[in-house]
């Protein structure tokens, strides 16, 4: 089992050169093929750049998608988001986060959004976070808790949570005034390991939104990776909005549910 202090040291090693470094400020942009990353180092090799990519994917800062023998490398910012809040939140109390997160987005999204400002487009999110459980806890925290942890809500504060994990199970908000939000409807599902659902996650009009939760792991922890896809008419803030969200939402609250017992409202305190 890696603890927590383990993970860390990765994570620091990892950032320690300035060549990883400067690979995830490529990756911030958007995914890359490991033959476009070794283009844009000249005075090292293709083989020195894999090295500096399998680093960064032990420490969970670099995700790798294979398909054929093209390898391409997505960008894992829960980690880094875990470090400024462990060292950085705890200094600031009503500082405003400079990162983008779902709940944000949802509060500002203006009602009457003229329609000019959206467009046709896309995203793909891939996060990867380490949890110290079993994997089937983690999964019925992942379900069956998730009113405990999942911060945000379309409904107001009051609202209640219920997500049934079977196929054409509904991921439901609902509130006292009859009030009610489809987050998303299960088309898959291989208990505990993989749960795969269509929703809007809060995005509206003509868009095609996917996410999917895989874990594997044994007795003592569990790696839960994110893949979210969606396309249709986007505002081209969405895809930073729903990054951010999802890294608060697993990184640090089902993370803490999962690991510590508390829930959404306790974490910070």
């Amino acid at each position: 089992m890696i603890d927590e202090k383990e993970d860390l040291t990765l994570t620091f090693k990892a950032l320690s050169h300035p060549i990883r470094r400067e690979i995830l400020d490529f990756l911030k942009e958007g995914p890359k093929t490991t033959g476009f990353l070794s283009e844009q180092f000249e005075n090292i090799s293709r083989y020195a750049v894999m090295k500096h990519l399998s680093l960064l994917e032990d420490a969970e800062l670099v995700i790798v998608r294979r398909e054929g023998r093209i390898r391409e490398n997505y960008l894992n910012a829960v980690p880094l988001q875990q470090i400024y809040d462990r060292w950085m939140n705890q200094y600031q109390s009503n500082i405003a986060s400079s990162m983008l997160n779902l709940k944000s987005k949802l509060e500002r999204e203006n009602e009457t959004m003229e329609k000019n400002s959206l467009k046709h487009d896309s995203f793909q999110i891939e996060q990867k976070i380490t949890i110290h459980a079993p994997v089937a806890k983690v999964f019925d925290s992942l379900t069956k808790d998730i009113n405990k942890w999942w911060a945000y809500r379309l409904c107001g504060d009051d609202s209640t949570l219920s997500f049934d994990p079977t196929l054409g199970g509904k991921f439901i908000e609902t509130n006292s005034d009859n009030n009610a939000a489809l987050w998303g409807t299960v088309n898959y599902i291989e208990a505990p390991y993989e749960i795969r659902l269509q929703g809007l996650l809060g995005m509206k009009g003509a868009v095609n939104s996917s996410y999917t939760f895989k874990l594997e792991g044994d007795r003592d922890s569990t790696t839960l990776t994110l893949s979210h896809d969606a396309v249709g008419l986007l505002d081209p803030e969405w895809k930073n909005a729903h990054e951010g969200g999802w890294e608060e939402l697993l990184g640090k609250f089902l993370k803490a549910y999962v690991e510590e017992g508390k829930k959404y409202q306790e974490v910070g305190e």
